[in-house]
């Protein structure tokens, strides 16, 4: 196993706030991802009720939500933590920033938490 501490003296800030980045921009893009698949199910939903013609005077939604429902409850919890995971890098970069001395430049160029 590597030691932690000689593999974080080895490599330059700058490409620590490259790594940090890049890990905030994957996390904002599964998280637009995640929400772009709550609203396709949330439109899935509404297509069946409108499909379903027999009751087309009568929406009842026990008949189509159990399709989606577990989809839909997995995806919610993915967006929560991913939520959670990124609130988290922030913090812990501002904390880090505080206590090393360094700068927060560009800290505020980054997305805010994302929540539907």
């Amino acid at each position: 196993m590597r030691n932690a501490k000689a593999d974080d003296a080895a490599v330059p800030s700058e490409d620590r706030n490259d790594g940090f980045y890049l890990i905030v921009s994957d996390l904002v893009s599964l998280i637009d991802h995640v929400q772009a698949s709550m609203k396709l199910i949330e439109a899935a939903k509404v297509q069946d009720c409108i499909g379903n013609q027999e009751f087309a005077d009568v929406v009842v939604l026990d008949d189509v939500t159990p399709l989606y429902t577990q989809a839909e409850a997995a995806l919610a919890a993915c967006n929560t933590n991913l939520a959670a995971a990124l609130q988290f890098l922030f913090e812990t970069k501002a904390v880090y920033e505080e206590t090393s001395g360094r700068s927060a430049s560009g800290f505020h160029d980054l997305p805010a938490r994302r929540t539907i």
